[in-house]
This record gives C-alpha cells, sequence and structure tokens, in this order.
C-alpha cells in the first residue's frame, strides 16, 4: 500500500519519491529442521503452511524418520513475526519467530513437558547427488537405502538418508565425505557408518556398512534416479466407486478418527467393512515396506460391492490422540466410533457391518464384536492371535530366528532369556525392580552371544537391548503379554472367518489357527471358517522365507487367491 505524502513536505514544494510500506514475511510454504531429541538422535520434522480465501493459516506435519505423513496441525497463528502452531495428535506446540527475510522458523517444540530447539528453513533448491544400494543382511535378503547429498552455502557437504523398504525417509546424515577414492557417512540417529572404496569414475563405492556392532557388504552407486519398487497391485484412478473423506469423533477418548470411505457407486445401502491395522502406528492404508495392503483390499472389496472404512490410527495422519499410551483395549474404543459413524449413513446397510483386522487389529476385532452383538455382523481374522502375547512372541522369536541362520543352540539361549523377561513384566509389581531384572537378562542375552557375535555388537548392543527393554514396559506391550483372546472369542455370536499365510512366522498358524476355532465353538458359535494358505507370510504375500526382512522385497502386495477367498465368504453371507 502506497504511503501518504506528508503534508508539511507538500507545502515546502520537495520532491519526495512515495515508498512502498515493506511487506511482512511470509509463512506460507514448506519448511523443514531436525529437532534434536537426544545426544545422538535427531528427528526431522516438516510442516506445510498454507493461506486460505479467507487469510487463515492452516498446516499439516510430517515426520519422515517415522514414516508419518499429513498429520493435521491447529491453532496456526502469526502475530508480527510471531508463529505459533498445535500438533493435537501427539499434544506438541510449536513457537518460532520467523526472520526478517522469512527464510528461518527459530523456537522451541514442546511435548510432554519437554521443550526442545526446532530450526525450520526452507527446502534446498540446490540440486543433490544421488546414490543407492542394497545392505545384504543374513539369509541372503537385503535392505535399499538411498543417500542424498547438496552442498551448503558454503560448500560444506550435507545429506539425509533414506529407508525406502522401511517406509521411512530423511534421516539427518552428520557427515559425509566424496573424495577420489573416498566415500564416507555417517547416521548417528541410527548408529550407522559407511565408508567404501570408489572407482576411478566416483559413480560406484564398494564397502561396508557398520550398525549395532554389525557390519554388512554394501556398494552404493550414483544414479540420476531413485528406482523404485515395483507394486502393481497398487490401485490406480480413476476408479469405479465412491472415495469419501470422513472424520467423526471417539466419545470415549475425546480424540478424532479420520479416514477414507470406499462405496460401490449408487444409493445403496451397502455393507461394509472396517479395517482394523496391526500393531504400531498405522496410517490408513497400513503403508509397510512400500506396500499398502489395506488399500488393495479396499479396492478389491469395493469392487465387488462391499463398501470399506479404512482409519488412520490415532495420532496419526489425520487423526488426534496419543498412539504411544494406548493399549489394545483403547483401540477397540477406536473401532466402536467407527461403527457408530456408518451407522449414520443411509448409504450404508447397518444390519451388514462387519470387521477385519490384521495382526493386533485381528485381536481386537473380537474384542468390539463380543461386546456389540447387535451391530457387528462378522469379522474377519488376518492372520489373529488366538493365544496370549507372551506365547506368540517366544514362538516368533524362534522361528525368526532360525529363518535368519541362527544356530540353534543360541536361538534357544536367547529364546529362554526372552521368557524370562516376559515373565517378569507379567508378574511383577514393582516397576523398579522389574526394570532391574530385565537389565540383569538383557546382560545375559548378549553374554550368550558367541564370542564372534558379541565383539562384533560391543556397547551398541547394550544400548540396543536397553532401547528394547524400556519399550517391553510400555503400557502396549504390558497389555499385549498378559492379554489372552481365547474367553472373547467365546462370547463372539456372528460369523468369523480366520485366515492365515502357512509361512507367518510373527503369528505362527499352527500355534493360532486352531485355538482361535476352537474358542469360537467353545461358546456355542459353529460358523467358524478356518483356512491356511500354503507359501503366505504375514502380510499375505507369496513368500520364500516368511522373514519380515523380505517384505520390501516382494513384488506381491496380497495374494490374489487370498483376496477371492476373503471376498468370496462375505458376498456368501446371508
Amino acid at each position: 500500500m502506497m504511503r501518504t505524502l506528508q503534508t508539511l513536505a507538500a507545502l515546502l514544494g520537495l520532491v519526495i519519491a512515495p515508498t512502498l510500506a515493506a511487506d511482512p514475511p511470509k509463512v506460507e510454504g514448506d519448511w523443514e529442521g531436525f529437532m534434536k531429541v537426544s545426544d545422538t538422535a535427531s528427528l526431522l520434522m516438516v510442516f506445510h503452511i498454507k493461506k486460505g480465501d479467507d487469510g487463515k493459516l492452516t498446516a499439516t506435519c510430517d515426520s519422515p524418520n517415522q514414516a508419518s505423513k499429513g498429520v493435521k496441525v491447529s491453532g496456526v497463528t502469526l502475530e508480527k513475526n510471531k508463529l505459533t502452531m498445535t500438533v493435537a495428535a501427539n499434544k506438541g506446540e510449536f513457537a518460532a519467530t520467523l526472520s526478517d527475510e522469512g527464510s528461518e522458523l527459530k523456537g522451541e517444540w514442546n511435548q510432554g513437558g519437554k521443550a526442545l530447539p526446532l530450526t525450520l528453513t526452507r527446502p534446498s533448491t540446490k540440486p543433490e547427488s544421488l546414490w543407492e544400494g542394497d545392505i545384504k543382511i543374513q539369509a541372503g535378503l537385503k535392505l535399499k537405502i538411498v543417500l542424498r547429498v547438496r552442498s551448503d552455502k558454503d560448500g560444506k557437504l550435507t545429506g539425509r538418508m533414506d529407508s525406502p523398504d522401511q517406509n521411512a525417509t530423511g534421516f539427518k546424515v552428520d557427515t559425509v565425505t566424496i573424495d577420489k577414492t573416498t566415500l564416507e557417512f555417517t547416521v548417528k540417529t541410527i548408529a550407522g557408518e559407511f565408508s567404501g572404496k570408489l572407482n576411478e569414475a566416483g559413480t560406484e563405492a564398494v564397502g561396508e556398512w557398520k550398525q549395532a556392532g554389525a557390519a554388512m557388504p554394501l556398494t552404493m552407486k550414483k544414479t540420476d534416479k531413485v528406482s523404485e519398487a515395483r507394486r502393481t497391485q497398487m490401485p490406480k484412478g480413476p476408479f469405479p466407486y465412491q472415495e469419501i473423506e470422513v472424520s467423526y469423533p471417539n466419545a470415549a477418548s475425546g480424540n478424532s478418527l479420520a479416514g477414507t470411505l470406499t462405496l460401490p457407486k449408487g444409493d445403496g445401502p451397502f455393507p461394509v467393512v472396517i479395517l482394523i491395522t496391526g500393531s504400531g502406528a498405522q496410517d490408513r492404508d497400513e503403508t509397510l515396506m512400500g506396500h499398502k495392503p489395506f488399500l488393495v483390499l479396499a479396492d478389491y472389496l469395493t469392487r465387488r460391492g462391499i463398501g470399506v472404512l479404512r482409519v488412520d490410527d490415532r495420532g496419526v495422519g489425520g487423526s488426534t490422540g496419543d498412539h504411544g499410551k494406548a493399549t489394545s483395549a483403547d483401540f477397540a474404543t477406536d473401532v466402536q466410533a467407527g461403527i457408530e459413524y456408518v451407522k449414520t449413513r443411509k448409504d450404508v446397510n447397518a444390519k451388514k457391518i462387519g470387521l477385519m483386522g490384521h495382526s493386533e487389529g485381528g485381536l481386537i476385532a473380537p474384542m468390539v464384536a463380543a461386546k456389540n452383538p447387535d451391530d457387528v455382523a462378522f469379522i474377519v481374522l488376518l492372520a489373529g492371535p488366538g493365544v496370549p502375547g507372551n506365547e506368540i512372541l517366544v514362538a516368533q522369536s524362534a522361528l525368526i530366528g532360525k529363518a535368519m541362520g541362527g544356530k540353534d543352540e543360541e536361538v534357544a539361549k536367547q529364546v529362554a532369556i526372552a521368557q524370562k523377561m516376559y515373565a517378569e513384566i507379567r508378574t511383577g509389581t514393582d516397576e523398579a525392580a522389574v526394570t532391574k531384572a530385565l537389565q540383569a537378562l538383557g546382560k545375559e542375552a548378549i553374554g550368550a552371544l558367541s564370542p564372534e557375535d558379541r565383539k562384533k555388537t560391543g556397547d551398541a548392543g547394550l544400548k540396543l537391548m536397553e532401547a528394547q527393554i524400556k519399550m517391553i514396559q510400555t503400557p502396549w506391550f504390558r497389555y499385549f503379554l498378559t492379554y489372552d483372546p481365547r474367553p472373547t472369542l467365546a462370547k463372539v455370536k456372528c460369523p468369523v472367518l480366520a485366515v492365515n499365510g502357512e509361512k507367518d512366522l510373527q503369528v505362527p498358524p499352527k500355534q493360532n489357527l486352531p485355538e482361535i476355532e476352537k474358542a469360537v465353538k467353545s461358546g456355542g458359535n459353529d460358523k467358524v471358517t478356518v483356512r491356511e494358505f500354503r507359501d503366505l507370510n504375514h502380510l499375505f504375500q507369496t513368500s520364500k522365507t516368511g522373514t519380515p526382512a523380505e517384505y520390501a522385497q516382494i513384488e506381491e502386495t496380497f495374494n490374489p487367491d487370498a483376496l477371492m477367498v476373503i471376498g468370496d465368504w462375505i458376498a456368501g453371507l446371508k
């Protein structure tokens, strides 16, 4: 806006060039920065700020290292140069000062009573050099990593690392060196480092990736474009059905859930299946290792005339709430909220609402069905538990250990120690005493390794063990260890389909499917169908080993025969 010329100057006949009022710096756009959460760990935070036609600011937040994207940000305000934002999903708040030139937001991230420095800047537009390679791990398996290198304003090399197979990106590269003979970089957040010898052309570095005491072969090759894994089942539009973005509250917990409802074209009413994710903070597609199994399931079922509601877990994507403090029982109330929501829709047949849960979701579906017999018409358990969590984890440890090439004697020792740890958590009442006992068992686990493996592991192994001990004392883990699904399965009165893969090493079929069938029938419900699919793993992919490390390497997302069996069973219900 033009400023008004001073009257006195005009009277004196002075020629004064009119000046423009300095426009305030803009905050709209993309921002990113690393938040230091410990001496060795930094977390990449990315914010996307927009200004609407009404002048109001809105934003979303990504945490690439945690595979979290599109989390809603509320309370975005900019007063002069002071910006504040709130992320309700994890109860985090960011307060910062916008620099005069609008290129930096310097402030603090507050969460759980802790204030962590966080400075955001505009993403670099400088060209980057790309390197990629596959870490060769045990049993002939591999894990892809990508190195992105740029130079800052002073010419110093900076970098970031992605792990596409783990759906994690943006790890801070603390040091990176590229000269005529060597490519080296370190990633303190995950205690990883690479050192390789460059060829004469400077396009390939052959060396080793070291992490947690282990050294694994890795060859990094320079590329113009990062190669993408083939995912031939990934649905692509336009779709012959409706896609509806939805959100609804969970009155029991005060959080809200966001998801996608797909319905066949027409007025309906249509049967609807609510999908329930497995353990860990999952998005609505249950994105894992580059795969989106829930997106594939939703597409297949909706094309067959069955509506599907898939939802971001609390604290993920568009859903609010604190995922880290919740247990399976808490997640069951989120599913209940989904049922209440779809019942309000005229295009949904309220008499044909079903639940389909994968892994932990297969634990939750019976909880909800048993409490709501009039609202749940059927349940489908995809690799669902049939015994308490501690029994599953013991079997899982043994099976994965052997499949990864572990010696029988060493695997047996580690399993025995795991059993002792789970017993401490299940029976211990004094938290300090339990922690002390777990730490002693952790040292015993390190001592049980072969001398060679113990030397490789070193201090990194102890730190990893400490992190695992902390994790297994969370409310979720304690609940999972002690919860027996069989009494609840005995209360389920609706039709049940329980399916699993022969090569599932995480929820072994021989251990769980018979117990599910037995428990359901013990309550007088004979409407239970059990099916084990040959060569399928925990994700229902056709696999060779069944190990989790293999998931990303498999092109198939969800076996077509398994999809057909599930679809036929639902379609055949009266």
